[in-house]
């Protein structure tokens, strides 16, 4: 037998038990459903609040744009798993084409797809909520709990085997400039250490929504509709009434002809700092300050390639054990952009298109993928005054795009991320250097970069930027003036709805953001419950 026949699949064993899963592709009529609750979204918000509300007894309906996938589907193939579970096929793009976004689109949501690195809200982010969105009660101490209870569910704990070489060059960088530097903790349980996380994990280890918190909802009663686009929110005075919208065809971007509409006695939105405030505008329920959509936050990701006399492989091995925040702390919180040192991997399709140069060039760079290696800078916007992040807006059929001009304050920081990862990658040893800009080219020495960075054009295009955090754009506030949703998480004005995601959040985080989803989705979720009962 397999080791691939011999891994549980908990999806495919609980839909042979009866679980209340209904593909919006299969269906031939219309749908009409009544619950208590209705999910929007089934990533790491909407999967949190699922599971809590179901085990309270209530009446759950999960609705889900993406299809629903398992562990038997998952075959680490790029071409396949891009098409099935991200966002317009990873092809995501801001406005303006000059940002890249990562976003899964799958039942589970980014949590399928993400590298499983699992970072508090940092306590700084917390205060800077606390003093300047007047939001009291999300100090460390009153989060703390919620923490505790998102990394027990989930499993998140310390990576104990050593990094891959991949990680093992930013370590090794790092310890050689002294520069502060730890491991990351993950949500999983017993990794194989496969190197492939960004396309669903083929062993169950990575304990993402689809194996966790969506299970065990379905198996209290909760019923799950894919393949499901929402369109609007309908009203009845100052509550929500209905969630309507198209069923998609098994390609998941056509509609079938066919329609839902649920009715709720409470809505729980958390389709995604770009979905969820775009439902909010294609309902014509922006709120009445106008804050809807704006102020949503990327932390914007700088790169730095470099080739290493030794084999690194960067497609084999966890994905991203190592990080360094040294740069995080050594301005004021409202000053340069601080930025996240981590290690991506890298696979063929999305390198070739995100790496710089075309042609025999980038041919010749690829084909030393085993010696190449990359940092990230993962940059902390939202707090510097000139940092105003982006607006989600719509196009002319209704679907989402983000605008997000970057100004001054970002690409200041950028420059200062070169010049940092590319020192450290020389430092670990490295051959070669090219920082992702399309007029870089490898340099042979620290000091080659350092001059050519300087001289590098920061213009949308020319500078390869890539994310796949997004934030903000339905913020937290002390006061409808300020903000979206309180504290809680519900809405100030359409007071049956609550906002369990990303979109949530005043500012970028300053850290992968999942586990601060999880926390605030449970905290949002169990005050929920609370009222509900």
């Amino acid at each position: 037998m397999s080791a691939r026949q011999t891994i549980p699949d908990p999806v495919r064993a609980g839909l042979a038990q009866g679980w209340q899963v209904v593909s919006g592709a299969a269906q031939k009529a219309d749908i009409a459903w009544d619950c208590d609750v209705a999910v929007i979204g089934s990533g790491a918000g909407g999967g949190m609040a699922a599971e809590l509300l179901a085990k309270a007894g209530l009446k759950v309906v999960i609705v889900e744009e993406g299809g629903l996938f398992s562990s038997s589907d998952f075959r680490l193939l790029e071409s396949k798993a891009y098409a099935e579970l991200y966002q317009e096929c990873a092809s995501r793009k801001t406005a303006d084409k000059a940002i890249s976004i990562l976003q899964g689109r799958a039942v589970g949501g980014s949590t399928v797809v993400n590298w499983t690195s699992s970072f508090r809200t940092p306590p700084e982010t917390l205060r800077w909520w606390q003093q300047k969105h007047g939001l009291a009660g999300l100090g460390e101490a009153q989060m703390q709990p919620w923490f505790e209870q998102a990394e027990a569910r989930l499993g998140i704990g310390d990576w104990t085997a050593p990094p891959n070489p991949n990680n093992a060059v930013l370590e090794r960088g790092c310890q050689t400039l002294g520069l502060r530097h730890a491991r990351i903790r993950r949500n999983v349980k017993g990794c194989w250490n496969l190197g492939y996380c960004g396309m669903g994990c083929p062993t169950n280890a990575k304990q993402s929504m689809l194996v966790t918190t969506i299970p065990a909802a379905l198996e209290k009663g909760a019923r799950l509709l894919t393949r499901a686009r929402v369109e609007r929110l309908e009203t009845e005075g100052d509550r929500i009434a209905a969630v309507g919208g198209r069923l998609l065809m098994s390609d998941g971007v056509y509609p079938s002809g066919y329609r839902f509409r649920i009715r709720a006695r409470q809505v729980v939105l958390a389709a995604g700092a770009i979905g969820s405030p775009a439902i909010m505008l294609r309902s014509d329920l922006a709120d009445r300050a106008g804050h809807t959509g704006k102020r949503t936050f990327l932390h914007p990701v700088a790169l730095s390639a470099a080739l290493m006399p030794e084999r690194v492989e960067p497609f084999n091995g966890a994905p991203q054990t190592v990080y360094s925040d040294h740069f995080m702390h050594t301005q004021p919180l409202d000053g340069p952009l601080g930025y996240k040192l981590e290690v991506p991997p890298i696979h063929p399709l999305l390198a070739s298109a995100t790496f710089p140069g075309f042609g025999r060039e980038q041919a010749a760079l690829m084909a030393q993928l085993p010696h190449l290696h990359a940092t990230l800078a993962l940059l902390r916007d939202g707090f510097h005054p000139e940092s105003r992040g982006g607006t989600v807006k719509l196009r002319g059929d209704g679907s989402p795009v983000l605008d997000y001009p970057l100004g001054e304050a970002e690409w200041d920081g950028v420059r200062r991320s070169w010049l940092t990862m590319a020192e450290l990658q020389f430092a670990a040893g490295a051959r070669q250097v090219m920082v992702l800009h399309e007029n870089a080219r490898l340099a042979n020495s620290w000091a080659a970069a350092r001059e050519q960075i300087a001289a590098l054009p920061l213009k949308p295009l020319l500078a390869r930027i890539v994310s796949a955090h997004v934030m903000g754009g339905m913020a937290m506030s002390d006061a409808p003036e300020r903000g979206v949703v309180d504290e809680n998480g519900r809405h100030w004005q359409w007071r049956n709805l609550t906002v369990a995601d990303g979109s949530a959040f005043p500012t970028s985080v300053g850290a992968n953001p999942q586990l601060s989803i999880y926390a605030f989705a449970l905290r949002a979720a169990s005050l929920l419950r609370e009222r509900m009962a």
